[in-house]
């Protein structure tokens, strides 16, 4: 497995903990990623850690706040425009990537205008995903 052709070879730890996000299909915490990696020869949350430093800096995993859980990213060239967004289902638990082009926008003029020095930005919404609404 590689990283995206900007970034450097995966080490053996990051392909491993790139794969059991994609393969999750949603957020995982450092701790669900451990115990799925057992076998593989994981031991200690910090092994998680690190990998996941270094895939978030690559773009290509994402932090969830508001979970403190992490989620491959499902745009390629994410980590070109420094900003993800997820709209994060309270019922379900879903999870969906998407760029807000107006609101990324907006707050770059606003940093810009402040002089503040933006690095990465994450928009994370809440509520009720559609197919959760129509069961109510």
């Amino acid at each position: 497995m590689t990283a995206h052709a900007s970034h450097p070879e995966l080490t053996k730890n990051q392909a491993l903990v790139f794969g059991s996000l994609s393969d999750a299909g949603g957020p995982l915490t450092a701790y669900a990623i451990l115990d799925l990696l057992r076998e593989n020869g994981f031991r200690a949350p910090l092994q998680v850690y690190r990998a996941l430093d270094k895939l978030v800096e690559y773009g290509m995993v994402h932090r969830l706040e508001s979970l403190n859980a992490f989620v491959a990213c499902s745009h390629k060239g994410c980590s070109g425009h420094g900003t993800a967004a997820f709209a994060i289902c309270e019922k379900c638990g879903d999870v969906r990537e998407f760029t807000p082009d107006e609101a990324i926008s907006l707050l770059r003029n606003w940093t810009e205008s402040r002089g503040f020095q933006l690095s990465r930005t994450t928009i994370e919404l809440r509520g009720t995903c559609k197919n959760c609404s129509v069961a109510n």
